[in-house]
C-alpha cells in the first residue's frame, strides 16, 4: 500500500524528512504545503542578503518546488497554508492563499515543521517595524531601503539575529542603534565574554542602548522605556521566536513547559501518526536533560531526518542537543556550546569555571590572534558548556568541545585528545589541551582559584591582591590596592607577604599566576589564583 505523507513547513526540518523520505521509499506519496512563497531557502543567510554581502536573492534559494518535483517527485505547494487537522479521519485541511480554494489531504504519517514565528510585542505603532524571518521578510527590507534610502536604523533585540543586522546594516552604510532590554547582548554568552562582543560593536560605530526596552514607534521615532526617543528611518524587530503551535493546538496535541510541541525521541507528538520537527518543538537538553528550546537548523535538519528513517521503520539513534551556536559580529567570531553560567546558578546548580586567553595558533608564527575561551565544568569534572569569542580559530576549539560534550570526554580528558597541529593552525598544547590540563589542576586541589566577581569582595574583606607581572605590565592596569612583585622575584620578597591573611595571585592571563599560587601554597601562604588572570577581570569590570 503507498504511503501518504504530508508535511506542513518546507524549510529545514520539512524539506530534509521530505528527501530523506524519497530516498527510503521510491512510492509514497509526499506532499509538503508551505504558508510562504518560498521551500528550501537558507533563512540564516537573510541578514547578509540585506546587508549586500550576498548579492543575490537567488542564492539564497537552495530549490524550486520544480526543481524538488523533477530530483524527488515532491508534491511541494507554496502559498498553502494548512487550516486544520482531523485527526480522527486523518485529513489535513489546506487553503490556496493565491486563490482562497480549501481541498483536503489525506494522510497516513503527518509532519508538523512550521518553525518559530517573530516576536512582536502588543505596542503603539509596531506595525512600522520590520522582522527578519522570511524571504519576503527581507524583500520589505530592502524594497524599503531602496524606496526611502534611509541613513539612521534602530534594532530591537541585541541576539543572533539583531547583532548580524547592525552589522549588515553598517555595512550598506547606515547608523545603527541597538536597543537591547537586557544589561548585556547576547544572553547565551556570560558577561564577561559579552563586554568583549560590547567592546566590538561600539568599536564599529553602532550605538549600544542596554537595559531598556522599546515603549512605542512613532513619527518621532522609536520611544523607549526611559523616556528617549531614537530618530529612526528602518526599524527592525530582532527580540526572539516562539513557536508557531497553532496549529498543533487546534489539534489537541500535548504542548510542553516550555511552549513547544511534546514529542518523545522519535519525534512522535502526543499522536503517534503526527510528528513534529525543529523550532516548534521543545527538545530534550544533553546535559541535565530538560527540555528547551532551541531554534536552531542544524538541528532541524537532524530531526527531519530522523522522523524520516522512523516512519519508515529504520533505526533511531536519539540524542539531546546542546545548542551549539556560532555567530559573526564584525571581526569578532562568538561561539558557545551547552550550559552557561548565569544559567546553572538560576537552576542553583553547582559548576567549576575556567578561563583561558591563549593564541588563536603559535605565537611565533605571524598573525596569531588572542582568543576568549570559557569551560563550565561539574565540580566531578564533566563539562557543562563553554564559550569562545575571538577574531581567529574560536570555531575549532567550541567544536572540539562540543563532540567532547557529545561523546562524554570528562574536562581533563581534554588534555589527551591528539589535536592536530602546525604552527600556522594551533600550538603543540592545543587551548583545548590547555583547558584540560587547567582543569586537572584545578578539580585536583593543586591551584585554588577565585573567578574575577569574586575578587573585589574578597579585598574588602582582607585579602591581599599580588601582582606577579612584570612592572611594565603592572603599570597599565592593575586591580585597585594590588602589590607588584614579579613571579621570578617571589622567593627574594617573601618577607613582604602577609601569612594571616588570604593571597588572591593575578597575572595577564592566569598561567604566571598558576605557578606563583603552586609557589606560594608550598611555602605554607593561603593564596589562591584569579581565573584567567587581568584579562577577565578587565574585560568583565573595565570595558
Amino acid at each position: 500500500m503507498t504511503r501518504r505523507i504530508v508535511i506542513i513547513g518546507g524549510v529545514a526540518g520539512g524539506m530534509s524528512a521530505a528527501t530523506r523520505l524519497r530516498r527510503l521509499d521510491l512510492e509514497a506519496e509526499i506532499t509538503v504545503v508551505e504558508r510562504s512563497g518560498y521551500v528550501s531557502y537558507a533563512n540564516c543567510g537573510l541578514p547578509y542578503y540585506v546587508g549586500g554581502v550576498i548579492s543575490e536573492e537567488s542564492a539564497l534559494l537552495l530549490q524550486t518546488p520544480e526543481s524538488l518535483h523533477a530530483r524527488f517527485r515532491l508534491d511541494v505547494r507554496t502559498a498553502t497554508e494548512a487550516t486544520s487537522i482531523d485527526r480522527d479521519r486523518h485529513i489535513v485541511s489546506v487553503r490556496d492563499l493565491a486563490t482562497g480554494v480549501d481541498s483536503e489531504l489525506p494522510y497516513d504519517a503527518l509532519i508538523l515543521s512550521p518553525g518559530a514565528s517573530p516576536v512582536v510585542p502588543p505596542l503603539p505603532g509596531i506595525e512600522r517595524a520590520h522582522t527578519m524571518r522570511t524571504v519576503e521578510d527581507v524583500q520589505a527590507i530592502t524594497e524599503a531601503m531602496k524606496a526611502d534610502s534611509p541613513r539612521r536604523s534602530v534594532i530591537i533585540g541585541g541576539g543572533f539575529i539583531g547583532l548580524e543586522a547592525a552589522e549588515n546594516l553598517r555595512h550598506r552604510g547606515l547608523e545603527v542603534t541597538i536597543v537591547e532590554a537586557a544589561p548585556q547582548v547576547m544572553a547565551p554568552l556570560d558577561p564577561e565574554l559579552a563586554a568583549v562582543v560590547q567592546k566590538e560593536i561600539l568599536g564599529n560605530g553602532v550605538d549600544l542602548r542596554l537595559g531598556v526596552s522599546l515603549s512605542a514607534i512613532s513619527d518621532a521615532g522609536v520611544e523607549l522605556s526611559d523616556g528617549s526617543v531614537l530618530p529612526s528611518d528602518l526599524t527592525l524587530l530582532a527580540i526572539g521566536v516562539k513557536p508557531d503551535t497553532r496549529l498543533a493546538q487546534m489539534a489537541g496535541l500535548d504542548l510542553g513547559e516550555r511552549g513547544g510541541i511534546a514529542t518523545n525521541e522519535f519525534n512522535q507528538t502526543s499522536d503517534p501518526l503526527i510528528y513534529a520537527v525543529g523550532d516548534v518543538v521543545e527538545k530534550t537538553d544533553a546535559v541535565f536533560g530538560d527540555e528547551i528550546l532551541i531554534p536552531l537548523a542544524n538541528i532541524a535538519n537532524r530531526q527531519g531526518r530522523i522522523v524520516a528513517d522512523h516512519i519508515m521503520g529504520r533505526e533511531i539513534r536519539p540524542s539531546g542537543s546542546l545548542g551549539t551556536a556560532i555567530v559573526k559580529i564584525f571581526d569578532l567570531t562568538v561561539a558557545l556550546t551547552g550550559w552557561n553560567e548565569k544559567r546553572l546558578a538560576a537552576a542553583d546548580r553547582a559548576c567549576v569555571v575556567l578561563h583561558s586567553h591563549p593564541g588563536s595558533h603559535a605565537g611565533y608564527y605571524p598573525g596569531a590572534q588572542t582568543m576568549h575561551l570559557k569551560l563550565i565544568m561539574s565540580p566531578e569534572g564533566a563539562i557543562l558548556g563553554a564559550q569562545g569569542v575571538g577574531r581567529e580559530g574560536v570555531d575549532k576549539r567550541i567544536d572540539v568541545i562540543a563532540t567532547a560534550m557529545h561523546g562524554g570526554i570528562s574536562a581533563r580528558e581534554l588534555a589527551d585528545l591528539e589535536l592536530a597541529y602546525a604552527p600556522p593552525f594551533g600550538s603543540a598544547k592545543d587551548p583545548v589541551n590547555m583547558l584540560g590540563y587547567m582543569a586537572e589542576n584545578v578539580l585536583s586541589g593543586m591551584t585554588p582559584t577565585v573567578q574575577w566577581h569574586e575578587v573585589d569582595k574578597a579585598a574588602a574583606n582582607g585579602a591581599f591582591l599580588l601582582d606577579v607581572r612584570d612592572p611594565a605590565e603592572f603599570v597599565r592596569g592593575s586591580l585597585a590596592g594590588s602589590v607588584n612583585i614579579p613571579v621570578d622575584h617571589i622567593r627574594e620578597r617573601l618577607a613582604e607577604l602577609p601569612v594571616d591573611r588570604r593571597i588572591i595571585v593575578n597575572c595577564a592571563v592566569g598561567q604566571r599566576g598558576h605557578t606563583a599560587t603552586v609557589l606560594l601554597n608550598a611555602l605554607g601562604f593561603d593564596a589562591a589564583n584569579l581565573d584567567g588572570g587581568y584579562t577577565t577581570y578587565a574585560a568583565a569590570l573595565l570595558s
